[in-house]
């Protein structure tokens, strides 16, 4: 609350430490973080989707790209029509994902009442303590909570943000921890060790086993629950590159907004694009290495900045301020998590540690090199001039929107 800006984590880091580090975050957003988290959900949506289809075996992984290509086109075109469309949508598919989890608690409590306790005798068996596999573990679950900052990245579009985005903090995240864990609770009550190893869709295989015939219904749950997701996600990233574009750490086209309907049109389709192109990896898995991993590194970078300017601002207005305690531990964990998949998952991590620091150079070339040959300057101008006719869009302040 003490940067009531939108962005979040970029116009935290921003803040405390500078344009280089605020723009590698931006770098890695644009291209890792942002689209491969929306790939990721895309195609979890057309997995859960296609599942009634081919209820006896995998949905070929041309269909499943196709799906996911196709609900990503779509709520891109949502975000860029209609803003007020875009909440009914998220506000209706998140009920249906708070019923549709509440139904598996209830349903593997009927399971556990009929007497079936044997998967909760050993329900520890074969748990690895390696710190490195823990770390991967925490990795999985740390995404599956990744949307938890996402009402940061649109402050500036909160109705009273000092009252409401604490309030929606506070409420929605001991709401989601304790839903999340019930359900967690159901899969391990319901499913064997090796029957959650062996499934692609493991909401699929419980709903298998306790629903029977009807099992198709856990499938559509789950793509509402995604699609709400995806929604949301789409939503709320869009800002951050159009706070960044607005902030020149992006090409100007970028923070460009339509004339009529006021949405940042070009953001939403640039992320649009490189979501497409990252669904061409059907290895979720290693994409969840991929972007947590970095993610990792930019909150190791964002609790530190909250720290600095705890230590270089003292004085400054807080309307809500925290025990340090707090930011300590969890810069503590997150730490020792990066560290110890450095040894279980190097590749992955060195893949992206290169990737921000192919970030360096572009920010000294396009943002610190202030005199550019005439050349560029013009390519740029022309670039952002051509989007703006494209798009009908103007720039944020200008006096015809």
């Amino acid at each position: 609350t003490m940067i009531p800006k939108s962005g979040g984590d970029y116009a935290y880091i921003a803040e405390a430490f500078g344009d280089l580090p605020a723009f590698l975050y931006l770098w890695v957003a644009l291209f890792i973080l942002v689209p491969t988290g929306n790939a990721i959900t895309a195609l979890t949506f057309a997995q859960y989707i296609l599942k009634p289809f081919w209820p006896v075996c995998e949905p070929p992984s041309d269909a499943v790209i196709l799906v996911a290509a196709i609900v990503t086109c779509f709520l891109t075109a949502l975000n860029c029509y209609n803003v007020k469309w875009v909440t009914r949508v998220q506000d209706s598919f998140t009920a249906a994902k708070i019923l549709a989890l509440l139904l598996t608690f209830i349903a593997s409590l009927v399971y556990l009442f009929s007497g079936h306790t044997e998967n909760l005798e050993n329900i520890m068996q074969g748990t690895i303590t390696e710190p490195g596999s823990i770390a991967i573990a925490f990795y999985a679950g740390l995404f599956s909570y990744s949307g938890w900052n996402y009402l940061n990245f649109v402050t500036e579009e909160l109705q009273d943000p000092y009252k409401n985005l604490p309030r929606a903090i506070c409420i929605s995240m001991p709401v989601v921890t304790l839903v999340y864990t019930l359900t967690n609770f159901a899969f391990f009550a319901v499913l064997s060790n090796n029957e959650m190893i062996g499934s692609n869709a493991v909401a699929v295989t419980f709903s298998d086993k306790i629903l029977g015939v009807m099992s198709w219904i856990m499938s559509i749950f789950v793509a509402l629950c995604t699609f709400g997701s995806l929604n949301g996600a789409i939503y709320a990233s869009s800002r951050l590159f159009f706070v960044g574009a607005r902030n020149g750490h992006l090409p100007l086209a970028i923070s460009l907004i339509d004339v009529k309907r006021l949405t940042p049109v070009p953001s939403l389709i640039f992320m649009c694009i490189v979501t497409l192109v990252l669904l061409m990896s059907n290895n979720v898995q290693s994409l969840i290495v991929y972007v947590t991993g970095v993610e990792a590194l930019f909150i190791i970078c964002s609790i530190s900045g909250l720290l600095w300017l705890r230590y270089t601002q003292p004085t400054a207005q807080r309307p809500i301020k925290v025990n340090l305690l707090l930011p300590i531990a969890f810069l503590v964990i997150v730490t020792c998590l990066v560290v110890f998949s450095c040894f279980t998952q190097p590749v992955e991590v060195g893949v992206g540690v290169a990737f921000i620091a192919l970030g360096v150079p572009v920010f000294c070339v396009f943002i610190m090199w202030k005199n550019k040959p005439s050349w560029m300057v013009n390519v740029c101008n022309s670039f952002n001039v051509a989007c703006s006719k494209m798009f009908l869009c103007l720039p944020e302040n200008s006096k015809e929107l």
